[in-house]
């Protein structure tokens, strides 16, 4: 490709401009291969580049020629292929007798049609459900879109759904071909084994992707529903890296109220760059001192390390709630 050309079209509209050249049947078999967010953009970029020179139609299949040939080999999904050959040779009766016995078992439960709804589509698939199916639909979601869906949902329900979705454990086969036949309408083959889903660190992280608003409402009444499962909750919906997604001023705030013995103990269990913005919070001469006692300490326990990030993250969090620092959060607002 020329370099005019190069610098002018992007990765993914040189892909549009070849998905342009190529039969309706080939672009179609191409498209069933991404993920939702591959062709909203691949789709985008093809009314981008329908007006395509013909220089540069040439250039993009220069370069497409290139890149091919420094590729020494090329990736696919056997599954396909192997399931046909094995139906033509067997029968259909048989071939899934042999196919259950040697394919390998799927990594998650693949929920796939969920990638293709937006989060007020889901609110109202799983609002008339039982609460523990919209807990399993709501774990397999990315916790930025599980939060907006959370949110849909009527108030009542919100508290027992993430309860649910904290004590999530192995889904046995058959919910899993009753979830999917939620979101497609009919029954798939049998899954090979049961997947695991939720937990208190997917529900952590699902209600801090959710508004402030959400947070405040659902946290009581989890509290009075389950208090101990509550409190781990709470504890995953903020971890010692958090600290480091505050700017330098909330930060500095939040450093000077840690004690230093704290501090030290903490920043040993951290890497050199999230050492280095902690400290460059400080004045240098603070800095200096805790970095000259770090070294004089050599080697400190784990345990005390976690225990004094648990510090830190304790008063950080009172900090936040008393309006000293704020914290993000999910949404719009802040919650910590």
């Amino acid at each position: 490709m020329s370099e005019a050309i190069a610098r002018s079209y992007s990765g993914v509209e040189r892909a549009a401009v070849l998905m342009m050249l190529v039969g309706e049947e080939e672009a179609a078999a191409i498209l069933q291969k991404l993920d939702p967010e591959e062709v909203r953009q691949l789709g985008k970029a093809m009314f981008a580049v329908a007006d395509v020179s013909e220089q540069a139609v040439e250039d993009v299949l220069d370069d497409f020629v290139d890149r091919a040939r420094e590729r020494s080999s090329i990736s696919f999904d056997p599954r396909p292929r192997i399931e046909s050959v094995m139906t033509k040779a067997l029968g259909a009766h048989k071939a899934d007798s042999v196919l259950a016995r040697i394919t390998p078992p799927e990594a998650q439960c693949e929920l796939e049609m969920l990638q293709w709804l937006d989060a007020s589509e889901i609110a109202c698939l799983i609002e008339k459900e039982h609460p523990q199916i919209a807990a399993v639909l709501i774990a397999n979601l990315e916790p930025s879109v599980a939060g907006q869906v959370l949110e849909m949902l009527p108030d009542a329900l919100q508290p027992d759904i993430l309860h649910r979705v904290a004590r999530l454990g192995p889904i046995a086969p058959e919910a899993v071909e009753t979830l999917k036949a939620v979101l497609a309408g009919h029954n798939g083959s049998a899954a090979n084994a049961g997947v695991t889903l939720g937990g208190t660190r997917e529900a952590g992280k699902i209600l801090s992707a959710a508004r402030k608003t959400t947070g405040d409402r659902v946290m009581p009444k989890l509290f009075k529903l389950d208090r101990e499962l509550a409190k781990q909750i709470e504890e995953a919906m903020f971890v010692f890296e958090n600290l480091l997604e505050m700017d330098d001023k909330n930060l500095g705030t939040m450093i000077r109220n840690v004690d230093g013995e704290i501090l030290v103990k903490a920043l040993k269990g951290v890497d050199e760059a999230s050492r280095n913005r902690i400290l460059g919070c400080m004045s240098a001469r603070a800095a200096d001192g805790i970095r000259d006692e770090m070294e004089a300490r050599g080697p400190t326990k784990l345990a005390e390390v976690m225990e004094a990030q648990k510090a830190m993250i304790a008063i950080a969090r009172g900090l936040a709630k008393d309006g000293t620092i704020q914290m993000g959060g999910g949404g719009d607002d802040d919650y910590v």
